[in-house]
């Protein structure tokens, strides 16, 4: 008997990427924040104290879920090293050119000799309809794709996500007001950026260039 295969996306809950919310294949959204980190060592017992007392009234204020999610990669050093090197080829100086290869061989043999990693730090805010917050959501979710199916349907699925929207759109904006109050930067990552994380993850052992966040 043949065995049946499956293709990779159908392990992925994904169903789509739209204006940089994650739809996913139950209905429900994603949004993803990325956001900056405090070097805690270096602050003062007084702005220690201060940061905990706004991260504890930040997620005590919030009435729905969040993940924090750090993603840890080695760095990878090869686009500075190619740089570097192009500025070596246009060095008209004879010491300057010595200077730049003997730097470039220590960074080269510093990297591949110490394991230096870099570090992302993302909040994912979900947001799940209504039809779908009850018990038989796969039963609430067929009901909706028939109705969607009607050409005579009040809504359609372009509404509906657009109204979906919105909700997730508020969520985002409470947790990035929370999180500059604690003194994080944070910035909401459009569809290019999503995929790419999602690329990188699904990934693993491709070496990428970090996310580019414009």
């Amino acid at each position: 008997m043949a065995l049946e295969t499956q293709a990779t996306q159908d392990f992925i809950p994904i169903k789509d990427i739209e204006n940089g919310i994650v739809v996913l294949k139950d209905g429900s959204l994603r949004s993803i924040i990325m956001a900056s980190s405090l070097n805690f060592a270096l602050k003062g017992d007084e702005e220690r104290n201060s940061i905990i007392f706004q991260f504890q009234n930040f997620l005590n204020s919030l009435d729905f879920s969040i993940q924090l999610f750090i993603q840890s990669r080695r760095l990878d050093i090869r686009p500075y090293l190619t740089l570097i090197e192009q500025q070596h080829k246009e060095q008209v100086n004879d010491l300057m050119r010595i200077q730049t290869q003997e730097y470039i061989e220590f960074v080269r043999n510093f990297t591949e000799n110490t394991n230096i990693m870099t570090k992302n730090f993302f909040v994912v805010i979900p947001y799940t309809p209504p039809i779908l917050q009850g018990k038989n959501v796969s039963a609430n979710f067929n009901l909706l794709a028939r109705k969607n199916e009607n050409p005579n349907k009040e809504r359609d699925e372009k509404d509906i996500f657009e109204e979906n929207r919105t909700q997730i759109e508020q969520r985002v904006s409470v947790v990035e007001q929370g999180l500059t109050r604690c003194g994080v930067r944070t910035v909401v990552l459009g569809t290019e950026e999503v995929v790419e994380l999602f690329y990188k993850m699904f990934n693993p052992g491709e070496t990428e260039k970090p996310i580019q966040v414009t």
